[in-house]
């Protein structure tokens, strides 16, 4: 059984920053692409960021240059670092990771969301 358990969402106002953490664990043999989706109100999921194992990240127009993916590999963790937040980023971000446990089976996993709030 694999689980990501994401942290660190909250109340923050607008131009504010937040850091979201996502960790993966379990029965893990090797982590792939991970990524952060957001949904907000009334709203469609949505891409945010991707990343893969090494260095290559994509960003949604609307967070480019704003927000930064990275990944510790060593813990199985991927982040999400948020500057120069707008009311219009609030919404329950999710992590999702694809996997492969230690029975060589892949998997898709997604995180309980956590919910940022940009608002005075």
């Amino acid at each position: 059984q694999v689980q990501l358990v994401e942290s660190g969402g909250g109340l923050v106002q607008p131009g504010g920053s937040l850091r979201l953490s996502c960790a993966a664990s379990g029965s893990i043999f090797t982590v792939y692409d991970m990524a952060w989706y957001r949904q907000a109100p009334g709203k469609q999921r949505e891409l945010v960021a991707t990343i893969g194992t090494g260095v290559k990240t994509n960003y949604a127009d609307s967070v480019k240059g704003r927000f930064t993916i990275s990944r510790d590999n060593t813990k199985n963790t991927v982040y999400l670092q948020m500057n120069s937040l707008v009311p219009e980023d609030t919404a329950v971000y999710y992590c999702n990771a694809r996997v492969v446990d230690t029975s060589y089976r892949n998997r898709e996993v997604w995180g309980q969301g956590t919910l940022v709030t940009v608002d005075s």
